[in-house]
C-alpha cells in the first residue's frame, strides 16, 4: 500500500514582478510540520532591462528562509542587515512581532543578463514565539552539513535529522534535506525523519509503489517512518517536515499567526506605516485589497 496521501502540483503565483510555482498551502493540505509556503522561483532568464524588485513589505509570526540554486539576491531588512545571498547559502529571518525586507537584484548585476532560481520558505513560529524580537542570520553555503552515503548526497539546510544538525537556528523541530545521485538508487530514511514529511522534486524523476513522479510535485507522505522511494538518476529532491503546531496557523498577505485577529492587526498596522523601515530602501508595498 502506498504511504501518499497527497500529490500537489506546482501551479503559477505571481509574487510582483516575478512568476513564481506556489507549492504551499493548498487548499486540501495548509502546512506540512510547521512549513506553511513554499514558493519555487524561476528558473528564469533576465535580460538587462528584467530585474528581481521586490520592495520593502513586512512579515509577523514566521521565518523565512531563502535558498538559492542560481543567481543572487540583495536582502536588506528593518533589523540594519544588507546581506547578498548567493547559491547554497540560507537566509533565515524571523518575523516575530514584526520585521520589513527588500529583496532585490544586486546593483552589480543590474544592466546585464542574468538568471534567478531557488526556493522561498515560510515556517510557522510555536505560538509562544509568535511575538518574539525579529532576528536575521545568514549561513554560508560551507556552513551546511553535507555528506556522501552510498553513491547520494545529502544537505540538511536546515533543522535536525540523520543524527545531524544544520546551523541555521530554527525554532521548532523541523527538517530541509536536498538528496540526490547521478545513478538510480533505493532510498530509505524513515528512520532519520519524525512529524510530517513531503517531498519535492526539482529535477529528475522517483518512484514510488510502481508509480513514477516527475518534477515540480510535492508528494505529502501519510506516514513519516515509511518514507522510501526510488530515486531516478539525476534526480534530486528535497524532503521537508517535522512536527506540526497543535494550533492552526492563519495567513494573510505576508502575515501569518494562530490569532486571526492578530493578522487584522498587522494589516492595519501596516497601512498606518505603523513597522519599522528598511535603512536604504524608502520604497513601500501597498497592503493588497
Amino acid at each position: 500500500m502506498s504511504n501518499l496521501s497527497l500529490i500537489i502540483e506546482e501551479r503559477a503565483a505571481d509574487i510582483g514582478n516575478f512568476m513564481v510555482g506556489r507549492l504551499l498551502p493548498f487548499r486540501k493540505k495548509r502546512s506540512v510540520g510547521p512549513f506553511v509556503f513554499i514558493d519555487h522561483m524561476g528558473p528564469e532568464e533576465m535580460d538587462e532591462h528584467q530585474n528581481l524588485d521586490v520592495g520593502p513589505h513586512p512579515h509577523i509570526g514566521l521565518s523565512t528562509l531563502t535558498y538559492l540554486f542560481e543567481g543572487s539576491i540583495l536582502h536588506r531588512d528593518s533589523l540594519g542587515s544588507e546581506v547578498e545571498i548567493q547559491p547554497g547559502a540560507v537566509n533565515w529571518m524571523t518575523g516575530g512581532k514584526g520585521v520589513v525586507h527588500s529583496e532585490r537584484t544586486p546593483e552589480y548585476l543590474r544592466g546585464k543578463k542574468k538568471s534567478l532560481h531557488g526556493l522561498q520558505i515560510w515556517v510557522g513560529l510555536p505560538k509562544h514565539l509568535e511575538e518574539m524580537n525579529p532576528q536575521f542570520h545568514h549561513i554560508e553555503a560551507k556552513d551546511i552539513p553535507q555528506w556522501e552515503e552510498d553513491e547520494v548526497s545529502y544537505k540538511l539546510i536546515a533543522g535536525e535529522a540523520f543524527q545531524r544538525k544544520s546551523p541555521v537556528p530554527v525554532h521548532s523541530q523541523l527538517y530541509f534535506v536536498e538528496i540526490s545521485s547521478s545513478v538510480e538508487k533505493k532510498i530509505n530514511i524513515g528512520n532519520a525523519l519524525y512529524g510530517e514529511v513531503a517531498l519535492y522534486i526539482l529535477e529528475g524523476e522517483i518512484e514510488n509503489d510502481g508509480h513514477v513522479y516527475g518534477a515540480r510535485k510535492i508528494l505529502v507522505a501519510k506516514n513519516a517512518s515509511l518514507c522510501e522511494f526510488t530515486l531516478k538518476a539525476n534526480a534530486k529532491v528535497y524532503i521537508f517536515g517535522g512536527e506540526p503546531f497543535p494550533e492552526e496557523r492563519y495567513i494573510a498577505w505576508n502575515f501569518v499567526s494562530s490569532n486571526q485577529k492578530r493578522l487584522e492587526q498587522a494589516k492595519q498596522d501596516w497601512k498606518d506605516k505603523k513597522f519599522p523601515e528598511v535603512p536604504g530602501d524608502d520604497d513601500y508595498v501597498a497592503y493588497p485589497e
